[in-house]
């Protein structure tokens, strides 16, 4: 009697639908390229005593329950399994679990396995995958959402299958069994893990050959990126044998149709699915799910050095000692910021940008991320260097110069604050950035010939974090970048040594800024080439300057944890 009455209690109530409604995909014995062997199952239920594949060939749809406070979103969860079997189930709960509590309904799709013999492996799979998101949109009036604000989230075969139905809605996979399939099965946005499958060398369902490398391996021809492709974040673990290349390139791709976009690659990570919570930023910077708050200035969220316990400045150079002297330049010099309670022996670095014109210690490139990192029980040292740009040598010289210095100056003195010498980070914004990285790739290039026992110590760093590095590509040496850093052409600067000492490094850079991301993710896949762990992410619509107002709960508001998390990736800080 129950099974009865609940859903008549609530349909009074106003609530149609229960939690995980199932809906079979096809009308019966329309299904496009049947095929004996395939089932529509999760493993934990295929796998379970007793199972009848016979009862379980149908694809569906599983509806889940509406969130409390709907954002008139809808996102359809897939699952991976390469495409042999459909396996995430925690992950797929978990991404449930997520997305309803922000407000947007879910549905997971659960499509045919294995791969169908005699078609491409993921052909059923798209086809299931299409009807899907037609029945999807074709549920948005009863269920309470916007037909145009439906996303997908999939990880590995599912991160492959989601990127078909992001970049491939305007190919028909199937034809037409009935009037549902003259709506349309584009997609607004996507979430994709680790796509598999994605680069020439793993096309055929195994994973990379060539680990995503070589000038002849690309894109697979089967993601046409039509007029509907929409904006995608993408998350890629950098040790993935489903190359991580696999995800910048998809990036680059996207840069060049203009589709905003973001790249997460995480550091020492084999396959899987990272940072969600960088997802549902993405969600919420875009407007996906409700218009962002309004933006607050960084200098108002860190306003105040109280967890500071030691400052101390002191000169750069000792007098008349200045390599390169110029009249027209400030004189350099570093600052100590040391907190009351030290909890690493760690020491970082930290310096604005200002196009080599000017550059600020105490302004909102700089002052917030020494606050942050002493709140977090680090020492820091912020150096202004010279500026502006020296006459008769290149931008970045004397920078360079009195870079080299401070971190030998601050390796020397680093055991008397109880420091250690040999733990010693850098960090820079804009050109701050471009010398980050001169920092980070050509420790063993001598800026200046050395003038004391200073200059006898090592200026290798441990590691570097790049804020949207300027002038790292030869499309924009001196400026913008003139093709987005998207050509073959645009190179990394030949200033960048990336010698043997060369450091991991963080890189978070805006999207849409004129000192291009691909500066950033150029530098990324050069310092994977080298075997070297390090971290990227990327914000969509954020130009130059993301960090200085920003929306609450968006990644250009939180981007000071992501330097946190590196920092305890690399036990640096304590972990949580």
């Amino acid at each position: 009697m129950k099974k009865i009455l609940l859903p008549l209690v609530l349909l009074f109530a106003g609530l149609t639908l229960l939690a995980q409604e199932r809906m079979p995909l096809w009308p019966d014995g329309r299904m496009p390229d049947a095929q004996p062997h395939q089932i529509a199952a999760m493993t934990d239920v295929s796998g379970a005593p007793g199972f009848n594949p016979d009862a379980h060939r149908m694809p569906y749809l599983e509806w889940f329950e509406a969130p409390e406070n709907p954002n008139g979103a809808c996102m359809i969860l897939i699952s991976g399994g390469a495409y042999q079997n459909t396996c995430d189930m925690a992950l797929v709960k978990y991404w449930r679990e997520e997305l309803t509590r922000v407000g947007v309904q879910c549905v997971s799709l659960v499509y045919r396995t294995p791969r169908p013999v005699g078609l491409a492996i993921y052909q059923s799979a798209w086809e299931d995958g299409q009807r899907a998101v037609r029945l999807v949109r074709n549920q948005a009036s009863r269920r309470g959402f916007n037909p145009e604000k439906i996303g997908v989230v999939g990880m590995s075969a599912g991160g492959h299958l989601s990127l078909l139905l992001a970049t491939a809605s305007q190919t028909r996979a199937y034809p037409s069994v009935d009037d549902l399939d003259s709506v349309p099965c584009h997609i607004n946005w996507a979430i994709v893990n680790a796509p598999a499958y994605v680069t020439t060398d793993g096309e055929k369902g195994t994973t990379c050959s060539r680990d995503g490398y070589g000038p002849d391996v690309t894109l697979s021809s089967v993601f046409p990126f039509d007029e509907k492709t929409c904006p995608m974040s993408l998350h890629h673990g950098q040790n993935d044998p489903y190359s991580p290349n696999a995800s910048t390139l998809v990036y680059r791709k996207l840069r060049e149709m203009g589709i905003p976009a973001e790249l997460h690659l995480y550091p020492r990570r084999g396959h899987g699915a990272f940072g969600f919570e960088r997802g549902i930023e993405f969600l919420r910077q875009m407007g996906f799910i409700g218009r962002p708050e309004s933006e607050v200035n960084i200098m108002d969220r860190f306003h105040s050095d109280a967890d500071r316990a030691v400052y101390v400045k002191e000169d750069l150079w000792p007098e008349g000692k200045i390599p390169d002297f110029q009249e027209h330049q400030c004189i350099p010099y570093l600052e100590w910021h040391i907190p009351a309670e030290l909890k690493t022996d760690a020491i970082q670095i930290v310096y604005s940008g200002g196009s080599y014109q000017g550059n600020d210690p105490d302004g909102f490139e700089a002052a917030p991320t020494r606050r942050y990192l002493n709140a977090q029980g680090m020492a820091v040292v912020t150096l202004k260097y010279r500026t502006p740009r020296p006459k008769g040598l290149a931008k970045h010289t004397t920078a360079w110069q009195d870079l080299q210095r401070a971190v030998r100056l601050v390796r020397s003195q680093a055991a008397s604050y109880g420091l250690n010498p040999d733990k010693i980070g850098i960090m820079g914004s804009s050109a701050g950035g471009h010398l980050t990285l001169m920092g980070v790739t050509s420790s063993r290039h001598r800026a200046y010939w050395p003038i004391d026992e200073v200059d006898k110590l090592s200026c290798k760093v441990q590691w570097g974090i790049g804020i949207y590095p300027a002038y790292a590509l030869t499309d924009g040496l001196d400026a913008y970048n003139t093709t987005g850093g998207n050509a073959d052409s645009a190179v990394l600067a030949p200033e960048f040594s990336f010698d043997p000492d060369t450091a991991p490094m963080l890189l978070i850079h805006g999207d849409a800024d004129g000192w291009a991301a691909m500066n950033s993710v150029k530098v990324w896949e050069k310092l994977r080439s080298m075997g070297i762990s390090s971290e990227l992410h990327t914000l969509a619509t954020r130009k130059h300057c993301f960090q200085q107002k920003a929306s609450p709960a968006t990644g250009s508001y939180t981007w000071q944890d992501r330097i946190g998390d590196f920092l305890r990736e690399m036990n640096l800080l304590p972990k949580d």
